[in-house]
């Protein structure tokens, strides 16, 4: 006999164990995962920052609905703190003074800097290169790791089950009901979330449905070490205000990115050379400082929709059929929040206002308005 739950969660990635972790609640869930582990792929290559003034206004609107949770987690979810304070400054030259005022306006409760003020929170910058800065003291550090294994922790003790390295094959629906096939299993339920990461599209294919159109993009990352003479230690996140590259201490070193968004079909990414130059080039660009090695690189893929917003909600196509798609770089800072629009949506026993979440957001998040 088939396995059968109430809802199937395709990917174990943040986005999907979250929401299966809050939607096991109340109902039999099963979440399905490719990899050997959970959060193989961009949750485990994450840069691992909170800050609320990132990304487009529904980005930072669902950042918000979680940030309670960061700083004071539900009781039994971890021992270990979350979120490690550390602020975050945006940073420009001359030529993005534009951008840098934009940012300012679009979220007023930032804190402008001048080259000098910013140069005090990181002096390695070269004086002459910068217009000034907007400085956000609501971010810190994330916990990544911690943060998994609370919500897997809570999916199991809700009764919920993880089966790692079952990959879909297969995904069709009659009489009500989703059989989802995974090597030699086949298991039914009447909703499938469609949380697969840089695979949601693939997903969508199998149950016979054109794609939305989200596309994966590669994010390289790397370590260099601390400036000669440098205590890093509590230096800012420091991200070009027209993401360009940014940088932020990490365990002594520094943790450098060119915040490339290369084009790539769903894979187990890995750095390119050629973004890891080009990463070390701007770096010592903005510092005069020669970067002699760069002691560990990674890669990983970052799902976008066309409009880079979320793709959250029930595909009008397919009766059954969830979205938790399209994070971006995002996913694992709007988890909590995320996981509250689902299990709203979903069950409709959770009033969206109890996630910070209004109608008009909810709209903006819609799968259908991808359809048009």
């Amino acid at each position: 006999m088939a396995a059968s739950a109430d809802i199937i969660v395709i990917g174990a990635g943040i986005a999907g164990v979250s929401a299966a972790a809050e939607l096991a609640a109340t109902a039999r869930v099963i979440v399905l995962e490719r990899e050997p582990q959970p959060g193989y792929h961009a949750t485990g290559r994450s840069a691992a920052f909170f800050v609320v003034s990132y990304g487009n206004a529904a980005v930072r609107a669902i950042t918000a609905a979680s940030e309670s949770f960061y700083r004071s987690p539900p009781p039994g979810f971890t021992d270990v703190p979350l979120l490690h304070p550390r602020p975050c400054v945006f940073f420009g030259r001359p030529d993005q003074a534009e951008a840098l005022a934009s940012l300012h306006n679009e979220v007023p409760s930032l804190q402008g800097l001048n080259p000098e003020q910013v140069r005090k929170q990181v002096p390695i910058i070269l004086p002459g290169y910068l217009e000034g800065g907007v400085l956000d003291d609501t971010g810190g550090d994330l916990d990544v790791d911690a943060i998994l294994q609370g919500f897997l922790r809570r999916l199991r003790e809700r009764g919920g089950k993880l089966y790692s390295g079952r990959e879909v094959h297969g995904l069709s629906r009659g009489n009500g009901l989703w059989k989802v096939v995974t090597g030699d299993e086949t298991l039914s339920a009447p909703l499938v979330v469609n949380a697969a990461g840089a695979w949601v599209d693939e997903i969508a294919r199998l149950a016979g449905l054109d794609p939305l159109g989200l596309q994966p993009k590669r994010r390289t990352a790397m370590l260099i070490g601390a400036p000669e003479g440098h205590d890093v230690t509590n230096w800012p996140l420091m991200v070009n205000v027209e993401e360009e590259f940014y940088f932020k201490p990490d365990a002594g070193a520094l943790l450098l990115s060119p915040a490339d968004e290369t084009p790539s079909p769903p894979c187990d990414a890995q750095p390119e050379e050629l973004d890891v130059a080009l990463a070390v080039d701007r770096f010592e660009t903005a510092t005069g400082l020669e970067v002699s090695r760069v002691t560990h690189r990674w890669a990983g893929l970052r799902t976008f929709a066309p409009d880079k917003t979320f793709v959250v909600g029930f595909d009008p196509r397919m009766e059954g059929l969830f979205w938790l798609a399209g994070q971006g770089g995002y996913g694992v800072q709007t988890s909590p929040g995320m996981a509250k629009l689902a299990t709203a949506l979903i069950t409709g026993s959770s009033p969206l206002e109890q996630a910070g979440i209004g109608d008009d957001l909810v709209s903006q998040l819609a799968p259908g308005r991808l359809l048009t």
